[in-house]
């Protein structure tokens, strides 16, 4: 039973820096660490590589290992952060089929000794029970430029203007949505991570576990 696990939810738009944050986090906290948006990229991956209409794809079984994530045996890791597939994840993400069949997929992912799972709606519909939800925000600017300086990094050519205006587009497909819009569950602690660095997040969100414990 997950609530049974302690588990930390980390939501917020693309680009907020959940993953970042998610995964040191439960570094600190030798929990596991749940990439929700990873599943979501392999089936846009699948469905872009197979010239499937993506308001139609249909999702798949990830399969983990070692660290790789593996799609028809083949690993693709890296390739489901191509920009290409970044861009069209949240098309893909409203279909309701490909949602519910990721579904017990994340919640399968609530192990001992706790977890830290970041995505779009891991506080308010996937793990409603979790003890700490964590909201993060950034303006679609700050945001953008992270992504640029990513893309950059990787050897990629980017557009800081076009990265903008896509997330902003993103941003508003993915909170008006019909199924599972983007939004803080109800008792979340908002995070505005616009000003701050990734240590200081992290040591925020420790903090609020921390507090979270003592009131439990």
């Amino acid at each position: 039973m997950t609530d049974c696990i302690p588990v930390i939810t980390l939501d917020g738009p693309a680009a907020s820096g959940k993953g970042t944050i998610a995964s040191r986090v439960a570094d600190a906290l030798g929990f596991h660490y749940l990439d929700s948006g990873a599943l979501y990229r392999i089936a846009t991956l699948d469905a872009l590589s197979k010239g499937i209409d993506l308001d139609d794809a249909q999702a798949l079984s990830p399969v983990f290992e070692g660290g790789r994530i593996l799609l028809d045996g083949r690993d693709v890791t890296t390739a489901i952060r191509a920009e290409e597939v970044s861009s069209a994840t949240s098309r893909v993400a409203v279909v309701p089929g490909v949602r519910a069949a990721l579904f017990a997929l994340q919640k399968n992912a609530a192990r001992l000794p706790g977890l830290v799972a970041d995505g779009r709606d891991m506080g308010t519909v996937v793990f409603p029970e979790a003890p700490l939800k964590v909201f993060m925000t950034a303006t679609a600017r700050v945001r953008a430029e992270r992504r640029y300086c990513q893309l950059l990094e990787r050897g990629e050519t980017a557009d800081l203007e076009a990265l903008t205006a896509d997330l902003e587009e993103r941003d508003r497909r993915d909170s008006q949505r019909a199924t599972a819009p983007l939004k803080p569950a109800e008792d979340a602690r908002l995070l505005d991570t616009s000003c701050m660095g990734i240590e200081e997040v992290v040591k925020k969100v420790l903090e609020w576990w921390d507090e979270t414990k003592k009131l439990s």
